[in-house]
């Protein structure tokens, strides 16, 4: 039997497979209010066959925004315009969604990529970030505000106050952002947190920011909700973040009843130095997965529906994510059960789609 088809749970939430669609970021949205492009983005995933769905880094506040033109749940408007998207996905399709909420530190207040994605300054429409320290991520850039201990409290309430929002929403898991170079990956790394409180230095020191937003996120939500984390196991910059800090950094959030960690990496620096290659990030994976007992879930160059199987196989990972592959093929669910002679859900409008030579794939959408 196919591994890669076979149920898993995280937390209270069980999935009718182990592929997931990774949050991708749109830089389509309007003050923070989903727009048309989420309820067609959103909609045609949601007829993939994944077993989970999760939406694109959503900023907890205005400042949080890598550009103008991320997705928020920080305001009323910014929850209603999301409603009636997912309303209309939901009228179609059962998938599980979920939500990861993030805050973009001084990686925020960027053009989108396809204008550039350099930082705009406040002078030319852009706002001031904040960061654990006051140190920019690239030369020549308006340096970040170092928090507060004012600001910490800010920020973490605004996660607590997304997460509620997502929850009235019906989003049925969120993942807490801590990758990818952004701010609570920026407490982590010691190439960004240059702070001498307690909340710098020591690598205890380093993780209690993170782990104080996921334990107050995990607390405001009902326990049927999982929260789970994505983190960047490794900065690629010698004397950064790296896998021993993020297993020590896995442990912990199991502790503090973390449904799974997410296992991507890089994002944080500029003189970053990867070799990408297919599974280039499931060493990784596999090296939490040897010292939790929570699900991880491995990301990065996984395309091919036999790729996913043997890692699964091969107890390398729970789960796996697809991002840019699911964006240029967004039936791969559907191509990997007939690869692997699975199943997937889809709507009874789809169902005549399938093919003379793979019967079977296709299964009603309940």
């Amino acid at each position: 039997m196919s591994q890669l088809f076979s149920t898993v749970s995280l937390g209270e939430l069980t999935l009718d497979n182990r592929i997931v669609i990774a949050p991708m970021c749109q830089y389509s949205a309007e003050a923070g209010n989903a727009t048309a492009w989420h309820r067609i983005h959103l909609g045609q995933l949601a007829f993939s066959g994944a077993g989970l769905m999760i939406i694109e880094a959503t900023a907890v506040e205005d400042i949080g925004r890598i550009s103008p033109g991320d997705l928020g749940l920080w305001n009323d408007d910014n929850e209603a315009a999301l409603k009636t998207v997912l309303e209309d996905v939901r009228r179609y399709s059962s998938i599980p969604i979920g939500m990861q909420l993030g805050h973009a530190g001084r990686k925020a207040s960027c053009a989108v990529p396809w204008e550039g994605g350099k930082q705009i300054a406040p002078d030319a429409g852009g706002w001031q970030t904040v960061a654990p320290s006051a140190v920019s991520y690239s030369e020549g850039e308006v340096k970040p505000l170092a928090m507060s201990i004012d600001d910490l409290a800010r920020v973490k309430q605004a996660f607590v106050e997304s997460a509620r929002r997502a929850v009235r929403l019906g989003i049925e898991l969120i993942e807490v952002h801590a990758a990818h170079g952004y701010l609570l990956h920026q407490f982590l790394s010691p190439l960004s947190n240059q702070r001498s409180d307690e909340y710098g230095g020591s690598l205890e020191n380093r993780m209690r920011f993170p782990l104080e937003v996921f334990k107050a996120v995990r607390e405001a939500v009902p326990a049927a909700v999982p929260v789970g984390v994505r983190i960047s196991a490794t900065d690629w910059v010698e004397g950064g973040w790296e896998i021993k800090q993020s297993i020590a950094f896995s442990r912990e959030l199991e502790a503090l009843n973390c449904a799974y960690i997410h296992v991507s990496s890089g994002g944080l620096s500029e003189k970053q130095k990867i070799s990408v290659g297919p599974n280039y990030q499931v060493p990784f994976a596999r090296d939490i997965r040897e010292q939790v007992s929570i699900p991880v879930i491995a990301v990065g160059l996984i395309t091919e529906p036999q790729q996913a199987e043997d890692l699964l196989q091969q107890g390398e990972a729970d789960l796996v994510a697809l991002a840019r592959g699911i964006l240029y093929d967004p039936r791969w669910p559907w191509h990997a059960a007939a690869a692997l002679d699975g199943k997937v859900q889809v709507p009874p409008q789809y169902l005549r789609s399938e093919p003379h030579d793979v019967k079977g794939i296709l299964t009603q959408d309940q």
